[in-house]
């Protein structure tokens, strides 16, 4: 199994939005974040073409990102999973990642600090992030290089990993 690992693009600005007195898990995307996700997506897909399974925290900026990647993947359906809001831990998607390894691809949105804990506790066996993702960035897991290609904390095998303007100069030379 393959895990895109994929942080929301840039949202409004949380005081700002606090202001307004929805929730913070409301806010949206920035029109600048949308159209930057739109060119990012499209070189996402130049680089990894096929998804079987695209999943999102429920937080509206996740869904929004969801939804961008969902269009450069010819609307690929997207899955809400709660797992993978803010605050649950890498033991929790891990074990929710073992109930979808029947999927040779998984592209997964989310929220930092959690992606990134996720990623160093699948790749180190820790929790202390070892990657910097900058709204936009994505980065490719493996697990079939493991003996077992068991899906668990330190099995992981990093392929890449591309920040917001590397994804869209992918983009510009597809």
């Amino acid at each position: 199994m393959k895990l895109l690992v994929i942080r929301h693009a840039p949202a409004e600005d949380r005081e700002i939005f606090a202001s307004t007195g929805e929730p913070d898990e409301a806010r949206p995307l920035t029109d600048y974040g949308r159209k930057k996700m739109r060119k990012a997506a499209q070189g996402l897909n130049a680089v990894m073409p096929y998804v079987d399974l695209l999943a999102t925290s429920p937080l509206t900026r996740c869904v929004e990102t969801a939804q961008i990647i969902s269009d450069a993947y010819s609307g690929l359906e997207i899955l809400e999973a709660p797992v993978l809001a803010p605050g649950h831990t890498p033991e929790k998607v891990t074990a929710w990642l073992k109930t979808q390894k029947k999927h040779g691809v998984i592209a997964i949105v989310g929220h930092e600090p959690d992606l990134g804990r996720v990623v160093s506790w699948l790749l180190t066996g820790r929790k202390k992030p070892i990657l910097d993702f900058k709204k936009g960035s994505a980065c490719l897991l493996d697990f079939s290089d493991t003996a077992s290609t068991k899906i668990a904390h330190g099995k992981a095998r990093l392929i890449w990993m591309l920040h917001p303007a590397q994804l869209r100069a992918l983009r510009a030379r597809g």
